[in-house]
Order: C-alpha cells, then structure tokens, then sequence
C-alpha cells in the first residue's frame, strides 16, 4: 500500500502527470519491494508553495508504507523522487522535502477493511 502525494507549485499538465506517476509507480515499488499493484502515487500541481521565502519551483511529498520503509530505503526514495522532480518539473532537490511514515496495518483502511 505504499502511497506517495505529492504537492507542487508548478503547473503539471496531463502528458508530464502521466509520465511522473508512471516514473514514481515503478520507483516505488522498486526500491520498496512491492508490486506495483499495491502503489499510489497522487500529484497536486500548481499548489501555492513558498519556500525558503521564494515561490520558485518547489515540492514536498509523503509516503506512507505498510513496512519496507528503514533509512537506508528512504534515503534512496527521497533521491530517486527528487530526480524524477528535477528532470519533469524543474524542481531542484534542494527545493524538495519528503516525509516518510511507516504505518502498522489495522491503521490502514481497503477494500472496506483494514490490513
């Protein structure tokens, strides 16, 4: 159930949402060693975001992950993520925080249930 959301202030249109959802899907999923079936990438473009008192190209995520999660793992999301904002977005990976949460199952809801 890893799922990334995603918050930038730059606009995203359908052809550079499409690639940076597919791009982070397949990120994910690698590097925490889920199926790709299991992840959920969310992007919100064009959201007002200063940062560092300036509103250039910005982003902040959060991922949420059933397990898989450690340092090691995150430091190579926060990279990977980072990357795919830079080449896509034009998001410097100094303008770009993460936060990661490694959530037990009963609070996490699907399908009607929990994990």
């Amino acid at each position: 159930m890893p799922t990334l959301n995603l918050f930038t202030n730059v606009p995203v249109d359908g052809v550079v949402a499409s690639d940076i959802l597919k791009d982070a899907t397949k990120a994910v999923a690698k590097i925490i060693g889920k199926p790709e079936s299991y992840v959920m990438i969310l992007l919100n473009g064009g959201v007002p975001v200063a940062f560092a008192g300036t509103e250039e190209p910005a982003a902040y995520g959060e991922l949420i992950s059933i397990g898989g999660l450690s340092p090691s793992v995150n430091g190579k999301l926060s990279a990977t993520i980072a990357e795919i904002l830079e080449t896509k977005l034009s998001v410097d990976s100094s303008r770009f925080y993460i936060k990661f949460y490694d959530v037990q199952r009963p609070y996490v809801g699907f399908n009607g249930s929990t994990f």
